[in-house]
């Protein structure tokens, strides 16, 4: 093989390489993604889930969290479970009290509000009602 040829074809492998390495850091492939949903109702049991401060949970593509200790409402949040800039999965961070896209590192306040891109539109915020042991989500 002749030098140039053995350079084509190294710069072609590179090439592709590259593209593939770019696709994969554009959107997102699906296995980490939800879509936000719009017409929404669910209850959550107080007596087994969201039982302490921080802890939160994903049900219909909404993420949940218990962020004071009492069972009234303004004890928790709910919104959207896909971070508006690529519709990956959030997090909640007691620590910090905010939610945190893994992917690109969007921060978002428990309003859903946009604290730190690269997103740059609120994640919706849901409906929340404590009836009892008895949590209730709805848009």
């Amino acid at each position: 093989m002749q030098r140039r040829d053995f350079l084509n074809e190294i710069g072609l492998t590179v090439a592709a390489v590259c593209t593939c390495g770019l696709a994969a850091c554009s959107k997102s492939s699906g296995t980490n993604t939800v879509t936000p949903p719009n017409n929404i109702s669910f209850n959550v049991d107080l007596n087994s889930q969201l039982l302490s401060e921080g802890d939160s949970l994903i049900q219909s593509g909404v993420i949940v969290a218990r962020v004071a200790s009492s069972n009234v409402s303004s004890s928790f949040t709910a919104v959207s479970a896909a971070c508006t800039h690529e519709g990956t999965i959030i997090g909640y961070n007691d620590a910090q009290g905010i939610f945190i896209c893994p992917s690109h590192g969007s921060h978002f306040a428990k309003t859903g509000a946009v604290l730190q891109g690269p997103a740059t539109t609120n994640l919706k915020q849901y409906n929340v009602g404590v009836s009892g042991s008895t949590l209730t989500v709805t848009s």
